[in-house]
């Protein structure tokens, strides 16, 4: 056995804990290092905030370290600067995620500081209204932003407005001004919470320690407010395509975002997908995609797809930056290949190529705390069993041509991809 697989992250090496109040702590000793990471998660994504609220839940994340019923923001963070370390909160989708990083031996003032934040955050006014204007300038700026444009008008076709994939995490204009701070407040209180919550400690850490000081910091934490809101049902994909056009003045190039519905993570067929979407748009130099549209047409500045993978059905994205004049024939272009992906199977080289390239980059996803936390935490999350790791190469060498073409198939349909394109008007193009 070698030393990569007798060290993989699985069920004999990692300690799983459950707590009585809902959270559960994952523990992986790595004495090879000094520091010490974690990374955390718990209910509280954009998918409980509501429309008329879009950008409530990452503001609310962003607003936890700002300052506590005990301390100010600059009391927080000139502590965690004494110490080195590092702590961030972040909204996402589904779920509310915290990210930290300090010596081994400054695990406590980190996780003192975390539960701190977690469970007595003040929203003090100022800090309140200086993040919600630097995300109203950065909505602003993202409007003239070709690529986020194209963007969001492709996911805003591929979901109804009722469905929280519609809406991004950070807002927009009109809801981001509107969100006060008896909102952040509200919102904590009904969302924020143990109840779901994965811990992840990767480092040079006792297991047991880990475990008593998580226990001392938040073990004792309970919110019987806490919204058991069960996720939200997803839709059909779309049945009818219409393509979406967004004029962006002052522009020169286009950007193209062309979707469908994707699996989700947990979904059987997901890495049969991740490996068709590598052969369309990712592998060597961005798959047949690259090499049809940028390399052999010179169509566009850059071409590749991308296939999510969260607790529901991320989009499964083509993007390209294209000269005005090329629009169509680089979609033409992408759907031929698309085309080509759903109707004949990848060749043995072709399948033996990316199996390759996904089992080779695993290694390097390990190299790190961070890397190993992220990737426990996956496979808790996702519920995809503690020896997953370890089992990797074997599913992917398990994975057949026509496993590639079947996940092909059932996600993509050329002839039914939503299709965004924003850049200048025609009448500007030249």
């Amino acid at each position: 056995m070698s030393a990569f697989a007798a060290s993989i992250p699985k069920e004999s090496n990692i300690n799983r804990v459950e707590f009585d109040n809902g959270m559960v702590l994952l523990v992986y000793e790595n004495r090879a290092v000094e520091s010490v990471n974690i990374t955390a998660s718990l209910h509280a994504g954009s998918i409980y905030e509501g429309p008329e609220r879009s950008g409530l839940a990452s503001l609310a994340a962003s607003a936890l370290l700002t300052g506590t019923e005990d301390r100010s923001f600059d009391e927080i963070h000139a502590s965690l600067e004494n110490i080195g370390a590092e702590l961030s909160m972040r909204g996402h989708i589904h779920k509310l995620g915290l990210f930290g990083k300090a010596l081994a031996e400054d695990l406590r003032p980190l996780m003192e500081t975390a539960s701190e934040a977690l469970r007595y955050p003040s929203f003090p006014s100022e800090h309140v209204e200086r993040l919600r204007g630097e995300r109203l300038t950065w909505l602003q700026y993202s409007s003239f932003d070709t690529r986020y444009r194209a963007g969001k008008a492709m996911r805003q076709a591929l979901y109804p407005a009722s469905h929280p994939y519609h809406y991004g995490t950070y807002g927009d204009e009109g809801t981001i001004g509107g969100i006060t701070k008896a909102d952040l407040s509200a919102f904590h209180a009904r969302h924020m919470g143990p109840g779901g919550m994965i811990m992840v400690i990767v480092g040079d850490v006792d297991t047991q320690d880990a475990v008593r000081l998580v226990g001392e910091t938040l073990g004792d934490w309970r919110n019987p407010e806490q919204s058991q809101v069960a996720r939200a049902d997803f839709p059909d994909a779309p049945s009818v395509t219409e393509r979406q056009t967004v004029f962006v003045p002052g522009k020169t190039q286009c950007d193209i975002s062309m979707g469908a519905l994707g699996p989700a993570r947990g979904a059987a067929d997901y890495l049969a997908a991740q490996i068709a979407n590598s052969v369309l748009g990712e592998f060597g130099m961005m798959g047949r995609i690259g090499k049809s549209v940028r390399e052999e047409q010179g169509l566009a500045y850059y071409a590749y797809s991308h296939l999510g993978g969260g607790h529901g059905p991320d989009p499964w994205i083509v993007s390209a930056g294209v000269n005005p004049d090329h629009v169509d024939k680089a979609i033409d272009s992408i759907l031929a290949e698309i085309e080509r992906l759903v109707s004949e199977a990848v060749s043995d080289e072709d399948l033996a190529d990316n199996q390759s390239y996904f089992t080779g980059r695993l290694p390097l996803r390990l190299e790190s705390n961070e890397g190993i936390s992220s990737q426990i935490h996956a496979m808790e999350s996702y519920k995809l069993g503690l020896n997953y790791l370890a089992e990797y190469k074997d599913m992917i060498y398990r994975i057949s041509g026509d496993d590639v073409l079947k996940a092909a198939q059932r996600y993509l349909d050329p002839k039914n991809m939503v299709i965004a394109v924003a850049g200048p008007a025609p009448d500007s193009a030249g």
